[in-house]
């Protein structure tokens, strides 16, 4: 039986808070849609893959696309709706974009506005606008793989991120080659075995930082071989470290 996808026609434009582990089910909107989170960390998952974002990113979605969100960390929520005919970074799958100070303050002042046909509004609007069009998109984006040998692996390492074992060792656990699995990452994911695994760990230490584990503990679990290995790899990432990365 077929799970019933919820059709909202208008993407909302307001804020709202859910609480740490919170779900939305999978739904779409026939309007592109701004996902911002301006304390936790948000998760949006689409049949492609799951995009994360903490309080220095934002998720485009753009219209139609059948997406769900979950929450880590106490989450305060902005989403900003477009029509489908204004697109104004010219994106048609999910993206992460970066989230200056700047724009920031437009994400949550807009959502929290009254929603209105005032000139005021459509100032802001407009300047809201100008800088998500100059916001540089971000690299965190983690595939979900179509053939089911790279299933398989892959569920392995969202199961145990930590597991620090070479494509060869692993492939020895699902039945192929590591040349056959570097060729399926790169054709099935359009990346390597390396970037892919660094992304799942980003995502999860992600998550773990917005329930407040301590940096150490992180960076082991997420399969780091030092804390400083993590800082280092995160602060390239995100631009800060994870120390003074915001949470919950």
């Amino acid at each position: 039986m077929m799970m019933e996808i919820r059709h909202d026609p208008v993407a909302p434009t307001r804020t709202q808070w859910l609480s740490s582990g919170a779900a939305i089910d999978a739904h779409r909107h026939d309007d592109h849609q701004i996902i911002y989170a301006g304390r936790g960390v948000l998760a949006v998952t689409t049949s492609k893959g799951s995009w994360v974002a903490p309080g220095t990113r934002a998720i485009w979605v753009p219209a139609g696309t059948v997406h769900a969100h979950r929450a880590y960390g106490e989450l305060d929520l902005h989403t900003v709706g477009l029509s489908a005919i204004e697109n104004p970074l010219g994106l048609n799958a999910p993206t992460v974009l970066a989230v200056g100070p700047l724009l920031r303050e437009l994400i949550i002042a807009y959502t929290r506005a009254e929603n209105d046909d005032s000139p005021e509004r459509a100032r802001l609007r407009a300047v809201l606008l100008d800088q998500l069009r100059a916001s540089p998109q971000q690299p965190l984006h983690l595939p979900t793989p179509t053939t089911p040998l790279l299933r398989t692996l892959c569920d392995i390492l969202k199961a145990d991120p930590g597991d620090g074992r070479t494509l060869a060792e692993l492939g020895r656990e699902v039945g192929a080659s590591d040349r056959t699995l570097s060729r399926l990452f790169r054709s099935d994911l359009g990346m390597t075995f390396p970037q892919w695994r660094t992304q799942l760990r980003l995502h999860h230490a992600l998550v773990l930082l917005a329930e407040r584990a301590p940096v150490t503990a992180v960076a082991h679990q997420c399969g780091w071989s030092s804390a400083s290995a993590f800082i280092d790899v995160f602060r390239r990432t995100f631009g800060h470290t994870p120390g003074s990365h915001p949470t919950g």
